[in-house]
């Protein structure tokens, strides 16, 4: 498993042991952390551009498949620094793809990303809207979708999926949590946990409360998700090339900002700040048919996310990183 060491890879690890399947994870910790890898789980740092590398571990620890959750995730950054975005999740899922074919591996999870379809035209974005990627970082994950894709058709027995979502938040144990430093829960988290004021940007959107709505889906519901879409192509059962984990009904910025207070018990009034170029009003997903194939499920309530993610940042220790 690549990416493992991540906040999503280290919680589809954990997804992996719970039916009693120990992973191997490889993890260049450039945003990852090796205490986020359990106790028992074979961890290489590693990079997934070195192919040579991926191709001895699959051939060493005899893997049967792959769930590359490795990349670089950051949609606003990637706009200043498209080559490297390029370099990790379309050189790299080259890689991961090549040591796989020289492996005789045949079975991949690609994690991609609902920025394939950036700024929908409406409300509800199922598996067959259409693709207008936004950003370098959406480019490259609706490319490594075609490669595996066009991989399929040239190998044969090769398979794949691909699954997409949006804003993945909350802990499913409190031994991981998000660092991320773009995310809404944990801009928020360490804004109370500062004693600062967390900010909303833009309230004048035509929107039930004026800010923003997306989808916020559970990292651990997200993790089953992986973990079945891995059993269903070992099986080989017939699976889409690509399914949407989404809501299917979406939260407001505002309604997050509502949780974070009831939850922690920190009263406090967002900052008002004016809204942020490229921000559409509304971005929705449908998981119905990840429903029906994937054991997709929205199991959280908001106040149970924001439970979740504010247990597991507290249990880490101050300025945790």
């Amino acid at each position: 498993m690549t990416g493992g060491a991540g906040y999503i890879g280290a919680h589809v690890v954990r997804a992996f042991q719970a039916q009693g399947i120990t992973p191997v994870v490889l993890d260049n910790l450039s945003s990852g952390l090796a205490r986020f890898v359990p106790a028992g789980v074979e961890f290489i740092q590693g990079d997934i551009l070195d192919t040579a590398l991926l191709t001895q571990v699959l051939l060493e620890n005899r893997c049967s498949g792959v769930v590359h959750v490795a990349g670089f995730k950051y949609a606003g950054v990637s706009v200043q620094q498209p080559l490297h975005t390029y370099a990790q999740n379309v050189t790299g899922t080259a890689s991961v793809l090549t040591a796989m074919l020289d492996a005789g591996v045949k079975n991949v999870v690609f994690s991609s990303s609902a920025a394939v379809y950036g700024t929908p035209s409406t409300d509800l974005v199922t598996e067959d809207s259409p693709h207008h990627p936004e950003s370098p970082y959406g480019e490259s994950k609706l490319i490594g979708e075609w490669l595996i894709n066009d991989v399929a058709r040239s190998s044969e027995g090769f398979r794949g999926v691909s699954l997409r979502y949006f804003n993945v938040v909350g802990s499913a144990t409190d031994e991981v949590y998000d660092a991320s430093p773009h995310n809404l829960f944990p801009l928020v988290i360490e804004a109370l946990l500062a004693g600062r004021t967390p900010r909303i940007n833009g309230d004048d959107y035509p929107t039930p409360d004026g800010t923003c709505v997306r989808d916020y889906v559970h990292v651990g519901d997200l993790a089953t998700s992986h973990v079945a879409a891995a059993q269903a192509l070992e099986a080989g059962r017939d699976l889409r090339p690509a399914y949407n984990l989404g809501s299917g009904e979406g939260l407001s910025i505002r309604q997050i900002m509502d949780a974070m207070a009831r939850v922690t018990g920190i009263g406090f009034t967002p900052d008002l700040a004016p809204r942020r170029p490229g921000d559409p009003a509304r971005i929705v997903a449908q998981g119905t048919a990840a429903a029906a194939d994937l054991d997709w499920a929205m199991r959280y309530s908001v106040d149970e996310m924001v439970a979740s993610a504010w247990s597991a940042r507290r249990a880490s220790g101050p300025g945790a990183s």
